[in-house]
């Protein structure tokens, strides 16, 4: 399971969901160690390997399972300690198991629970000797740890599951010397039927004003530096570096950066050269060499909110081209700031943010 245990690696430019889990490594003394997994089927454990790289690992004990009594270990600059007593659940086979639904998960694809979930709806649907066996294969195909939250229900557990599968005068994993009863079968039976008619009802419950993610693709705005306005200039239009002036406290901007930049300097000349600067890049060198403004970094991102909203209100066609990118998540480009731009997935895209809150605006206002 991954709960909030999320994170990524770069490769090739490309963001690799992932997540870790504790593990012990064998390199003379045995070590705690994050054990990462990513979507792509890598694992990291001192070492970027391949799953079946990985199950090598296992095999040779570099990756321990097995925790001798008075072996020394260490969690490094935390602790040392010796076992003693020590217990652990884990086998290779159910390690990798484990291993196996968890890159599932960050896939998106059904795991080993999920697998076994669907053989029950479809033994329930048909109730064949034949549709229970394959139930019973796919729930013993759930690593022996993770059995207990199949049906992610802490009081029952996977009781009823286990009934279900063994059926009338079989024998469960729990209770392997005493045979299914036939009142316990049918109460399992009456659990999952509960069960159906519960999830249908969560399944319909969506908030009531509307989805949590975008229903439009992501839209990347790229880095572009246009000389002039153009007739159709897409998406380049929601750059800030778009010759579109706007005005502010009665001074006039050729862009939303010269803007941005005049107003983050304290002295009022550099404020009126940043104004006047013949390219944004001019604009921001001028200004970079400044004096901020008094409190600047706490409130920027209200300063560019502002500016945005002076661009597409005094230009229709332009907020059109905002309007047009649906409700779509926008991803700003921008090399020189991790703070406004994207930066590959690692920043944090204030700019793209801030586009997304003035279009919710536009809609607003254009819905009345």
């Amino acid at each position: 399971m991954i709960g909030n245990r999320l994170t990524y690696r770069m490769a090739d430019g490309v963001r690799v969901p992932g997540t870790w889990r504790h593990a012990f490594v064998r390199n003379f003394d045995y070590h705690l160690i994050d054990l990462f997994v990513y979507a792509d089927g890598l694992i990291d454990c001192w070492g970027l390997v391949t799953l079946e790289e990985f199950e090598e690992k296992l095999r040779s004990g570099w990756v321990a399972t097995e925790l001798p009594e008075g072996a020394e270990a260490s969690a490094h600059q935390l602790a040392r300690w010796k076992f003693t007593e020590p217990r652990t659940w884990l086998t290779p086979e159910i390690l990798v198991a484990e291993i196996r639904d968890t890159i599932d998960q960050l896939n998106g694809r059904p795991d080993s629970t999920d697998r076994c979930l669907a053989a029950v709806d479809a033994f329930l649907a048909d109730r064949t000797e034949e549709k229970r066996d394959a139930a019973r294969e796919a729930y013993a195909a759930i690593p022996v740890t993770q059995r207990h939250y199949a049906l992610g229900d802490m009081d029952n557990k996977d009781w009823p599951l286990q009934v279900l599968v063994a059926g009338p005068g079989g024998v469960t994993d729990r209770r392997p010397d005493e045979e299914v009863t036939r009142e316990s079968y049918d109460r399992a039976l009456s659990y999952f039927e509960e069960r159906a008619e519960w999830m249908a009802k969560a399944a319909s419950r969506v908030p009531a004003d509307g989805p949590a993610t975008a229903f439009a693709p992501a839209i990347h705005l790229y880095e572009s530096y246009p000389l002039k306005p153009s007739d159709a200039p897409g998406t380049k239009a929601l750059r800030n570096e778009f010759p579109a002036a706007i005005e502010v406290d009665g001074v006039t901007y050729p862009t939303v950066t010269h803007a941005y930049w005049a107003l983050s300097a304290a002295d009022p000349a550099v404020r009126e050269a940043v104004a006047a600067a013949d390219s944004t890049f001019g604009a921001r060198d001028l200004a970079a060499t400044a004096d901020r403004s008094e409190g600047w970094e706490a409130s920027r991102t209200a300063v560019m909110v502002r500016l945005l909203r002076a661009k597409f209100t005094r230009h229709p066609e332009l907020a059109r081209a905002l309007l047009d990118t649906g409700d779509a998540t926008l991803v700003y480009g921008d090399s020189d700031s991790a703070f406004w731009g994207d930066d590959r997935g690692k920043g944090r895209n204030w700019t793209g943010r801030l586009l997304e809150l003035v279009r919710s605006e536009l809609h607003a206002a254009q819905s009345g």
